[in-house]
């Protein structure tokens, strides 16, 4: 019998501190897939204004592992230790890293990130825009209303400034019976 789960599964791991793009190049060369958010940042010179990229989150770097790459991905140099819930790594939906790639693909310059508390927000679904697609709540942020993606399970809000008219509600049935309706009307 085959104990080790071959399922691949999204998990945030603890570096120490400034090794998240050392760590990032030895994961790549162990051939294990991971993503580093990185926010493109301006940073002015006596004698000019630079644009840097630095860790969005910083201390933590995303890993997509199964049982066999998880403790290779701990014995790689700064790595502290995965993001645990009741001593078992937390996993992080597909869907919430997907967003978060898309948010920094697109609106890298203009995104917030707050550890404070934030007030739950409606959750809704970006219906038109370059963020088409991404699923967050709408909140209040500083005078501002944001999209944000919460990843409750390291403590922080990552947000962008988002039109009323861009976003929906969000419904799963909906959604469900949408993307049938599509699925149906594809094969016909």
């Amino acid at each position: 019998m085959n104990l080790i789960d071959k399922t691949y599964r999204w998990f945030a791991i603890y570096t120490r501190s400034k090794f998240e793009k050392k760590i990032s190049v030895a994961l790549t060369e162990k051939g294990i897939d991971h993503y580093l958010p990185l926010k493109i940042e301006k940073r002015q010179w006596s004698d000019r204004i630079k644009k840097i990229e630095e860790p969005l989150l910083k201390g933590y770097l995303f890993v997509r592992v199964s049982n066999k790459e998880y403790f290779n991905v701990l014995n790689t140099p700064g790595a502290v230790s995965y993001i645990t819930f009741d001593g078992k790594a937390a996993p992080i939906p597909d869907k919430q890293i997907n967003d978060l790639k898309l948010f920094m693909d697109t609106v890298n310059e203009k995104i917030d990130i707050t550890k404070e508390n934030l007030e739950k927000g409606q959750k809704v679904i970006v219906v038109s825009g370059p963020l088409k697609g991404i699923t967050g709540e709408l909140v209040e942020f500083r005078g501002k209303r944001r999209i944000a993606l919460r990843f409750e399970k390291l403590g922080y809000c990552i947000m962008t400034g988002i039109l009323k008219k861009d976003v929906e509600v969000y419904n799963p049935e909906l959604m469900s019976l949408h993307r049938r309706l599509v699925n149906s009307l594809a094969t016909v």
